[in-house]
């Protein structure tokens, strides 16, 4: 149990530094803080370079897929399933609001035991 803790904590950890430093130039950089959460709003480009970058593959590695949540555009080719499940990788969630002129994405790291056990959380953005 210890060592799951740690290595939970320590990618957490992990993860947050590359949300927040892995983006690209932080021209547009959007620091949000919530009460049981934080993260950050990235415009076009650093979207674009999120998805393009290592970030989510390692991040997937780091934390396990059902502890990431997704809050998908209205118009997502993303496949669901029955019950609401998205099955798509994170690099998917964040190229394919990156595939839009205006797509951006935001990322929040959830403090722990909130947002139904999720850690991370990504949610799409775009209007045309």
């Amino acid at each position: 149990m210890r060592f799951g803790v740690t290595s939970t904590a320590l990618g957490t950890g992990f993860v947050a530094a590359g949300v927040l430093f892995g983006a690209g130039s932080a021209a547009a950089f959007a620091p949000q803080a919530q009460p049981d959460r934080i993260g950050v709003q990235l415009d076009h480009e650093e979207t674009v370079a999120l998805g393009s970058g290592p970030i989510p593959a390692i991040t997937a590695m780091l934390v396990p897929a059902q502890r990431i949540g997704a809050g998908l555009h209205a118009d997502t080719d993303l496949y669901r399933d029955a019950d609401g499940g998205i099955r798509a990788t994170l690099r998917q969630v964040v190229t394919e609001a990156a595939g839009h002129p205006d797509g951006t994405v935001s990322v929040f790291l959830n403090a722990p035991d909130t947002r139904g056990g999720r850690i991370v959380d990504v949610y799409q953005q775009w209007t045309s």
